[in-house]
């Protein structure tokens, strides 16, 4: 059985609502009409009867009389009329049906006809594709408002692509390297098995495997940090932080708490993620004796602010991408993998945190994590 489809029903609907309304001012009318002849010629019987003359506005037959020159009844009159009047409209119902069925069937084709646009822009849609819009022009309306919505998620699924694309080809890469040093250090270290050069082959191996560890590892904990949050606690912040404060080596560098109370809804394990990642980026890109402030407010307001060569304000937004690296030396060790703020920025965004970035003027940098405080 064929489904009857959206058009069909509007235009039953035009139609039914017209043809209704028509019919009922076409019924109301003939009725008051009826009503009225009958009052009328009634009055007119009475009036004849009592030797009054004929009302006003009665045909007369001649000389004043009140009935037709043949001196026949006029009484057949409302019938006559009525008859006539439900004839044409009658008459007048089956016209109006063939013109509303024609019209709504028409208006609505031309009122679905953004929908349609709509559906086949979605059905053209794939991955090859997502830079396609729909683009609707027209007043607006909720049609229009609709095609836009649909637009704004067409460039947000398309970037979202993007950005995965762009993941896959860096985490392949960065994890086909260290298998492709792992495999020069066994052939060049099997070549020469001798008890020196197997001692300095296995600590380079143990070197890539844990760097692979590491990597394994953020990456699990980034798309953690981007499914969402499972269940949630509460967490003492300035607590979290202080604790991890105290956990990170810092070297040369002076590390300067601030923390004021502060009590967030989340997970404890992604926040300490968080705080470590950032303290850990602010000491790695730091200059030699140089600060990272470690500042918390009372509305949630976590910053943390180094010391360090000057940050171009138009890369900060690379800096949260995965596998972006800036080309600025580093006080730490040279093995990260690029994934740092990343995690901080997914973190954030599953507890629904607002990540900012500023660069400092004397260099460095201050990012930002604004918590809803509970």
């Amino acid at each position: 059985m064929k489904r009857r489809t959206v058009r069909v029903r509007l235009t039953a609907l035009y139609s039914g609502l017209s043809l209704l309304t028509s019919v009922a001012v076409l019924v109301v009318t003939n009725l008051l009409l009826k009503l009225k002849l009958e009052k009328r010629f009634t009055n007119y019987r009475l009036d004849l009867s009592g030797g009054a003359g004929a009302p006003s506005g009665v045909p007369t037959g001649g000389q004043g009389s009140a009935v037709p020159s043949g001196g026949g009844d006029i009484g057949y009159l409302p019938d006559t009329v009525l008859g006539y009047q439900w004839n044409i409209a009658g008459v007048t119902i089956i016209v109006l049906t063939i013109v509303t069925v024609v019209v709504g069937w028409w208006l609505a084709g031309r009122v679905l006809r953004p929908v349609h646009r709509i559906t086949e822009t979605a059905r053209r849609l794939s991955l090859s594709n997502l830079n396609e819009r729909i683009a609707l022009a027209g007043p607006r309306d909720e049609l229009t408002e609709l095609a836009d919505t649909f637009d704004s998620m067409l460039e947000r699924l398309e970037r979202s692509v993007d950005s995965q694309r762009r993941f896959i080809a860096n985490a392949s890469h960065e994890l086909r390297t260290p298998l492709a040093i792992q495999r020069t250090a066994l052939e060049v270290g099997l070549a020469d098995p001798s008890p020196a050069r197997l001692a300095q082959v296995r600590v380079q191996l143990l070197e890539i495997n844990r760097r692979s560890e590491r990597l394994v590892g953020s990456l699990l904990v980034l798309a953690q940090g981007e499914n969402g949050l499972e269940s949630t606690e509460r967490v003492d912040l300035a607590d979290l932080v202080r604790q991890t404060v105290a956990e990170t080596p810092a070297g040369n560098v002076r590390v300067r708490p601030d923390l004021q109370p502060a009590a967030i809804d989340g997970d404890p394990v992604l926040l300490h993620r968080l705080v470590a990642n950032l303290l850990d980026n602010a000491i790695r890109y730091n200059t030699a004796d140089g600060f990272v402030d470690v500042r918390l407010t009372r509305t949630a307001r976590l910053t943390v602010r180094n010391s360090g060569l000057q940050v171009p304000e138009s890369r900060l937004g690379e800096m949260f991408e995965p596998f972006r690296r800036l080309d600025t030396p580093r006080t730490g060790s040279a093995d990260g993998v690029g994934l740092g703020l990343s995690i901080v920025a997914a973190i954030a965004n599953a507890h629904d945190a607002e990540l900012t970035g500023l660069p400092n003027p004397g260099g460095g940098l201050e990012l930002t994590v604004q918590f809803r405080a509970r």
